[in-house]
C-alpha cells in the first residue's frame, strides 16, 4: 500500500486530497503543524512514506499588513525547508510535490511553463522563494502552480452568498484574467504524478480555457438564476484588503502546457462545465 504524507491536510485542498486518496486505497498521514518543528519526529514520519505533498501556508485572501505578510512568507518557506531537510535525510525513493501559485507570473499576458515572465509584486517574489526552497530536495520533485481552485469550499464558497442574494457581480473592471481548475481535476493531477514516475518539474494547475472575472461572474449568476448587476469597486477592496486587494483586482492568464503534452484530459475544461458540476448537480 502506497503511503502519502500531507502538510496542510486540514485545509480545503488537503482535506479533499486526503479523502480522495483514502477512497482509492492509499494510506494518508496528515503532518500536524506541531510536528514540523520536531526534527526527529518529522524525519520519522517522512521516512515511512512514499509521497510527500506540501500544502501548508497562511491564507492569501486577507488584509496584507506587514505582520501578515511575514506570516504568509514564513508559513510557506519554513514548512518547505523543514520538509526538504527531513526528506533529504533518508535514502528511500520518494516523490515530493510542493505547491506554488500562478501569482508568480506577470499579469494579463498568456503564460505557460516555458513561455512566461514573472511578476514583480510581493506574491510573485514569495512564490519564487517558495519554489527555490522546494528545489533543494534530492528526490523526484514536482511543483504545482495553483490557479483558483473551484470546489465545495474555498473561493467559490465565498462567492456564492452575494450571488444567491442577487448582489453578485464583477470585481473592479471585470476584465482581469480568471484562471481556475476544478478540485476534481486537481486531485487527478496529483494521482497522475504519483503513477507516472517519469514526470517531474513545474506544472500549471489551471484549465486550458482561462476566462475573465466578468465572464465568470455572468456564468455563475446565470447558473443560480440571479442577476449580475452589482460590482465591487476597486477602492472598496483596497480599503478592506490593502495591498492584498491585488489578488482580486489583477489576474494571470495561464495555460497548462505540460499537463496537456503529457496526455492529461480535463474533465472540467470550461467555466460552464465547472459550474454545471458544482452548482447544477447539487
Amino acid at each position: 500500500m502506497m503511503r502519502i504524507a500531507i502538510s496542510g491536510a486540514s485545509g480545503f485542498v488537503g482535506s479533499y486530497l486526503q479523502h480522495y486518496f483514502q477512497n482509492k486505497g492509499y494510506k494518508v498521514i496528515g503532518i500536524q503543524r506541531s510536528i514540523l518543528s520536531d526534527e526527529k519526529g518529522l524525519e520519522k514520519i517522512i521516512s515511512e512514506v512514499d509521497v510527500i505533498i506540501n500544502l501548508a501556508g497562511a491564507n492569501i485572501i486577507q488584509r496584507w499588513t506587514t505582520k501578515y505578510k511575514k506570516l504568509m512568507y514564513d508559513s510557506r518557506i519554513d514548512t518547505t525547508k523543514a520538509l526538504v531537510k527531513a526528506i533529504n535525510t533518508n535514502k528511500k525513493e520518494q516523490l515530493f510535490i510542493s505547491t506554488s501559485a500562478i501569482g508568480i507570473y506577470a499579469n494579463d499576458t498568456l503564460c505557460d511553463e516555458e513561455q512566461y515572465s514573472y511578476g514583480n509584486g510581493f506574491l510573485a517574489h514569495l512564490c519564487q522563494d517558495w519554489e527555490h526552497e522546494a528545489k533543494k530536495v534530492q528526490k523526484r520533485m514536482a511543483i504545482f502552480r495553483f490557479s483558483i481552485i473551484m470546489g465545495d469550499g474555498g473561493a467559490l464558497k465565498k462567492m456564492l452568498l452575494p450571488f444567491k442574494l442577487g448582489l453578485g457581480g464583477k470585481i473592479g473592471s471585470g476584465e482581469q484574467p480568471f484562471s481556475y481548475i476544478h478540485i476534481k481535476d486537481l486531485a487527478r493531477v496529483y494521482e497522475l504524478l504519483i503513477k507516472q514516475q517519469s514526470l517531474e518539474g513545474i506544472f500549471n494547475l489551471s484549465s486550458p480555457n482561462p476566462s475573465t472575472n466578468g465572464e465568470f461572474s455572468s456564468v455563475l449568476a446565470r447558473k443560480l438564476h440571479r442577476p449580475s448587476f452589482f460590482l465591487v469597486p476597486a477602492f472598496i477592496l483596497k480599503l478592506i484588503f490593502g495591498e492584498g486587494a491585488q489578488v482580486l483586482l489583477n489576474g494571470q492568464c495561464i495555460y497548462p502546457k505540460r499537463l496537456l503534452e503529457n496526455g492529461f484530459n480535463f474533465n472540467f475544461p470550461t467555466v460552464e462545465s465547472v459550474l454545471d458540476d458544482l452548482i447544477l448537480k447539487k
